[in-house]
């Protein structure tokens, strides 16, 4: 099953809903990254999530961010995601090893610790939109559920999972964000809130053999859904030499000029997809040259 989002729409109007499966982007993510398995966890949830809030962007050009920053051996996360499911993304540490909680899944909660969740969106305004709650537990959908609550003011539902195998790879990846809209009847809310309870697990839910579209006739089979469109998602980083040179440019004439001087040359390093750009002795004074 390749990588997809489902969007939905359910309840006769009532709530739009986003069903993910990622397998494939958070396993490409985990050997770029070369992720222990809890921040292979961290990081393919957060991936998850920015996905499906891009598939919420109305633009082509617009950008999301998702940005943790936390006191945990995690140190942070950053996923960055396109209105068409392209994400990228790291984590500050990514070689963390953790004993794993008594139920013996992984410490996510624990990697991350105290901290910040940051959503970052690009509509091409002059600022960019910058909304902050705190990690209310860790877990990354419960603090994505608070945000949409407390900065958004949109009730919502917000699973999310990541299973590790014992190779490190990643068996199985998804999430749900079901959002209520203004209006939407008590008895419908209710309904969903039954069927989230029950669904238990995003990962146990796909390892049993069921895709998003079955996930969507679970959440929704007494009130009934309509898919307004499966939007394939993957791990997609867009640098490139003319952007790094851009960055280069950014630095302005006199700081190239003196690491032309002291260096003879530099390198520019993607945190995202982990390639490194070298400019020589001459590609720097062609750069300094068109200044």
């Amino acid at each position: 099953m390749d990588d997809h989002i489902l969007r939905v729409t359910a309840g006769n109007g009532g709530a739009l809903a986003f069903i993910a499966t990622t397998r494939q982007t958070v396993d490409t993510a985990a050997i770029l990254h070369r992720t222990s398995p809890v921040a292979t966890a961290a990081l393919g949830r957060l991936l998850t999530a920015a996905a499906m809030m891009g598939v919420m962007l109305k633009n082509d050009e617009d950008l999301l961010t998702l940005q943790i920053k936390s006191d945990g051996p995690v140190g942070g996360l950053v996923a960055t995601s396109d209105r068409f499911a392209r994400v990228k993304g790291y984590p500050f540490n990514g070689d963390i090893d953790l004993s794993l909680k008594p139920d013996g899944k992984l410490d996510v909660a624990g990697a991350l610790g105290q901290g910040s969740l940051y959503v970052i969106k690009d509509m091409g305004l002059k600022e960019p939109y910058v909304g902050t709650s705190p990690l209310v537990s860790g877990e990354i959908a419960e603090d994505l559920a608070y945000y949409f609550a407390t900065s958004e003011q949109i009730p919502s539902a917000v699973g999310l999972g990541v299973l590790v195998d014992r190779d490190r790879s990643v068996r199985q990846a998804g999430g749900f964000i079901i959002q209520l809209l203004p209006g939407t009847d008590v008895n419908l809310i209710d309904n969903i809130e039954r069927s989230v309870k029950k669904i238990g697990m995003v990962t146990s839910f796909y390892d049993a053999g069921n895709t998003t579209r079955g996930m969507a006739d679970f959440l929704f089979k007494d009130i009934g859904y309509i898919v307004n469109e499966t939007i394939p998602a993957e791990y997609y980083c867009n640098c490139g030499r003319e952007r790094v040179e851009k960055a280069l440019i950014s630095l302005g004439k006199d700081e190239l000029i003196k690491i032309l001087i002291e260096d003879k040359k530099t390198s520019l390093h993607c945190h995202f997809c982990q390639k490194d750009y070298l400019f020589n002795e001459r590609e720097l004074q062609s750069i300094i040259n068109k200044l």
